[in-house]
């Protein structure tokens, strides 16, 4: 029971990096309307900025200022090269942003090289952020950070079995509940937001309000690049720094946005958690279609056409379920879970 409650935090560990990355996507292309396929490497880009800053100023004021120049850069690349091709429609913006991505991973390479770098984390942010205790005679247990290892000591009489859970992904999922919580206060119950949202609709009227509409443009994207370099600072901490980091990632948050619903940040939140565990819980069972078909009484032999793909273990199949989800999402609710937007 408590490697399983281990499995699930990891899985939502998992889940709400992917909102924090996803949550970006989501902001620029419910306003703006473009679908960026460089956000992963800005969340590339923000790791390696964070490991740069981390030594030069620590860790907590990387994980302010590498978002920081990171939401900068892509302002910038708003205001001088992406609104040039807003007027060409949707295929040029996503291939300039697709030149994009590929441009970022050869600097990043060119100064950082190929290897993967050490990035390790802050004092408070080492070692465990609680322990669960299993006992046959008291049940579940917690104790924070590590436990004492007379706690976790089999006896005779009792089998004890302790399992920890890293202070770094406790991390990364309170910076990401603060960003959820953040955006939604920010888009629904500031001025700023307000005026973000008007843009979108109706960007005539917000013009003659006196506001810049391709500024505010320009800071949202810029937002959402930054959002997803603090979500590089945190995860290059807890996973690997490296130039593959924008390909792991890269293709499963279109997953987890389309999932959730286009343009939708609650959908994001719920399809980041979804696709997180889909991705975790699998892995630790060792079961496949043999296995079910012969508690019922059926029997596959090796000669059979479907052997193949019974031996299949469910956690062999883990890294495909996203995008099964995905296929199906489009066939029945191509709006996704919580999406309002069609295009």
């Amino acid at each position: 029971m408590d490697q399983l409650l281990i499995n699930v935090l990891n899985g939502v560990s998992a889940g709400l990096l992917l909102f924090m990355l996803s949550s970006g996507l989501t902001l620029i292309f419910s306003m703006m309307g473009v679908l960026n396929f460089a956000h992963a490497s800005f969340y590339m880009l923000g790791a390696y900025f964070g490991y740069a800053l981390t030594s030069l100023f620590g860790f907590w004021v990387a994980l302010f200022l590498a978002p920081l120049a990171v939401g900068l850069l892509g302002a910038g690349f708003e205001r001088t090269a992406l609104r040039r091709m807003h007027k060409f429609g949707h295929v040029p913006e996503l291939l300039i942003t697709f030149g994009l991505s590929y441009v970022i991973l050869e600097l990043v390479k060119l100064v950082w090289g190929l290897s993967s770098l050490p990035v390790s984390p802050p004092p408070p942010l080492q070692g465990a952020a609680f322990t669960i205790i299993q006992s046959v005679d008291d049940g579940l247990g917690l104790a924070w950070g590590t436990a004492p290892a007379a706690r976790c000591a089999s006896t005779a009489a009792a089998v004890v079995h302790c399992s920890t859970f890293p202070a770094t992904r406790m991390f990364m999922m309170a910076v990401a509940l603060v960003m959820l919580v953040a955006l939604w206060l920010l888009l629904t119950r500031t001025r700023i937001g307000l005026v973000i949202q008007a843009a979108l609709e109706h960007p005539e009227m917000v013009e003659a309000l006196g506001h810049n509409v391709p500024r505010v443009f320009m800071l949202v994207f810029g937002s959402g690049c930054a959002l997803a370099a603090l979500a590089g600072v945190v995860g290059g901490m807890t996973f690997v720094t490296e130039p593959s980091m924008a390909a792991i990632v890269g293709s499963i948050i279109f997953v987890v946005v389309v999932v959730g619903g286009m343009g939708s940040l609650a959908g994001a939140f719920v399809g980041s958690l979804l696709i997180g565990l889909m991705q975790t819980l699998p892995l630790t069972v060792d079961k496949s279609l043999l296995h079910a078909a012969a508690a019922i009484g059926w029997r596959i032999v090796p000669g059979d056409i479907a052997y193949p793909l019974a031996k299949v273990t469910l956690a062999q199949a883990a890294p495909i379920l996203p995008y099964l989800l995905l296929v199906l999402i489009l066939i029945l609710r191509p709006k996704g879970l919580l999406g309002t937007r069609e295009d």
